[in-house]
């Protein structure tokens, strides 16, 4: 008895855990048939714009003073003193050492007793010319006493003009004691000191004009070739590179200078060696805020591009050597198209051939997109500075 009973219950057990799991098994079915399909994924797109644009291009830059001059002693001595401050703006004739003068006044001084002595000279025989005419005249006296007096005369003439011609000298020598500054500009710190025997050959200091300063920058010559006959041309003005926008200085701490330059000269030649030619340009300075030896960029305006294709640069990849853009069309239908770059501006790039306008590219959010999947497209927005 007790054993019928427990095969009954395992019965009705075994049968309550097989609906149990068919029970299990359509409710899996049905959530499967309920759950909705994934949403097409988001792609942020921008549309192909037409515009006229300038095309800007950037070199380096090293600056320079407009006129460098070194200041050397033209005469040897001892240094004595330094007039200026180190590194202050100095005029144009302000002196900036003293050498010591005692002997050159000496020298001085003896040149005035020679050139008195051969004055007295000329005049002793200016007076025998005088004497010895009349009496070689009537021939009191040989001719030849009055020649020698006229060579003698010539002769104390020549060492007159000697005699002054080594004062002049003495004079300016004792003056090159108090050596000058040959330019306004800012003066550098001293490289010789007090009591150090300086020469012609030693460098005392550098004065720098720099207020306007130079800027040198090289351009390649294929830069050189777009620009040469704006260059070539002349004129004052003539500048080769857009004049209304002009020549943009950019500083090594990325601001931008507010003042403008403009072009001074091309370089005689290319540096077979880089393949560039030198420029310079000029730049106002108030201030003097600008140092030679500064590095920096020069930005211009070099040409003007009309009905540029532009779409910006993270819409393009570059793929074996080609450039690619995902393009959305109207169906939201993504696929990817072979396209020829151009000048990149800023964020943007031009785009030669391969999109017309008006059409959208993927910015973004399309990596996973193959080609023929429907995307759900959205506006692009340009990210604000430091996202």
């Amino acid at each position: 008895m007790t054993k019928g009973v427990v095969n009954i219950f395992r019965s009705v057990v075994g049968s309550m855990a097989v609906a149990l799991s068919a029970l299990l098994l359509v409710a899996c079915e049905n959530t499967k048939a309920a759950a909705p399909a994934a949403p097409p994924p988001e792609v942020s797109v921008a549309a192909v714009v037409t515009q006229t644009v300038p095309v800007t291009s950037e070199w380096i830059a090293s600056l320079d003073g407009y006129v460098n001059a070194q200041v050397r002693p033209q005469v040897s001595g001892y240094l004595l003193k330094r007039n200026y401050r180190e590194g202050a703006v100095v005029r144009r004739g302000e002196v900036l050492f003293e050498i010591d003068r005692r002997p050159f006044e000496a020298v001085l001084a003896q040149a005035k007793a020679q050139l008195a002595q051969a004055e007295a000279q000329l005049g002793r025989t200016a007076r025998d010319v005088e004497r010895d005419t009349p009496l070689a005249r009537e021939k009191a006296i040989a001719q030849s006493q009055l020649d020698n007096d006229i060579q003698a005369n010539l002769a104390a003439q020549a060492t007159v003009q000697s005699s002054k011609a080594l004062l002049e000298t003495a004079q300016l020598n004792v003056e090159f004691t108090k050596v000058t500054s040959l330019v306004d500009g800012v003066a550098a710190i001293a490289t010789a000191q007090i009591g150090d025997l300086v020469g012609p050959n030693t460098l005392l200091t550098t004065v720098s004009q720099i207020a306007p300063i130079k800027a040198y920058f090289a351009v390649s010559e294929q830069e050189y070739l777009g620009m040469a006959a704006r260059i070539n041309r002349g004129g004052a003005d003539q500048q080769p590179w857009d004049a209304k926008a002009g020549l943009e200085l950019i500083l090594s701490d990325g601001s931008v200078f507010p003042k403008k330059g403009s072009f001074i000269a091309a370089d005689r030649e290319v540096d077979p060696k880089t393949g560039t030619i030198r420029l310079s340009a000029s730049f106002p300075n108030p201030g003097n805020i600008l140092r030679p030896g500064q590095y920096g960029r020069v930005r211009a305006n070099t040409r003007t591009l009309v009905d540029a294709q532009l779409i910006p640069q993270r819409a393009v990849s570059e793929l074996q050597g080609g450039f690619r853009a995902r393009v959305v069309g109207p169906d939201h239908r993504i696929g990817t198209r072979a396209v020829t770059v151009g000048d990149r501006l800023g964020s943007m790039l031009v785009i030669k051939s391969g999109l017309k306008p008006g059409e959208q590219v993927a910015v973004d959010g399309a990596q996973f997109a193959k080609d023929g999947d429907v995307v759900t497209p959205k506006p692009f927005t340009v990210p604000a500075k430091g996202e």
